[in-house]
């Protein structure tokens, strides 16, 4: 019965951990010391894409604040009845239902969910090679991979981010979080891939 119960306990722990959002966003090595399981998926993402680990997490900094499950805002009617959302945008790399059936599709990968976060990272490194592919955009340009993030690859080909002045100052942002992420990991790199745990077993 205490085993049991120990158990049950133990998994309401680490689904804890794994949906919450990491205290510090600020500093990827506190992220990735605090979220274990973030190196490794973001890492698997990186050598099986080349989508840099940095990118991957400015991308979602910038779309989620690191948020598993959030949605677009609602508007209401008088205050009283919802309408529908701004977008079907979902999770923590806010991908919409379209883009994300044509990432299972693509790469085979069915069972894909917007809120867990090494699918999120996996697509992330599928959605920036196509850029690299279709568009010539390289997956270390953190400015330019989110610009055709934010407006699909159509957008970005047409420019559409050109008359969003706004859009074009946080992909500035997204790029500049990118760097500082990239001088932080190369501080902490060696520990995470050594294995590094707060536990003590």
């Amino acid at each position: 019965m205490l085993k049991g119960l120990a158990g049950l306990l133990a998994g309401v722990l680490l689904v804890g951990c794994a949906t919450t959002v990491p205290s510090n966003q600020a500093n990827i090595c506190d992220i990735f010391y605090e979220k274990e399981a973030w190196y490794q998926q973001t890492l698997s993402s990186q050598n099986k894409w080349g989508t840099p680990i940095a990118v991957q997490m400015a991308i979602i900094h910038q779309e989620s604040h690191f948020q598993a499950d959030v949605r677009p805002p609602r508007d209401w009617f008088l205050g009283l009845f919802p309408l529908p959302r701004r977008s079907s945008a979902y999770g923590y790399g806010q991908a919409q239902d379209s883009t994300w059936d044509w990432y299972m599709k693509s790469t085979g990968h069915g069972g894909a969910d917007r809120d867990d976060f090494a699918d999120v990272v996996d697509f992330i490194g599928w959605y920036t090679n196509v850029s690299q592919r279709k568009l010539k955009v390289s997956k270390w340009d953190a400015e330019k991979q989110y610009l055709a993030y934010h407006e699909g690859h159509g957008g970005y080909s047409r420019g559409t981010y050109l008359a969003k002045p706004w859009l074009q100052r946080v992909a500035k942002r997204v790029a500049k979080q990118a760097r500082r992420y990239s001088a932080q990991l190369k501080s902490c790199e060696s520990s995470l891939a050594s294995g590094w745990s707060l536990w003590p077993f």
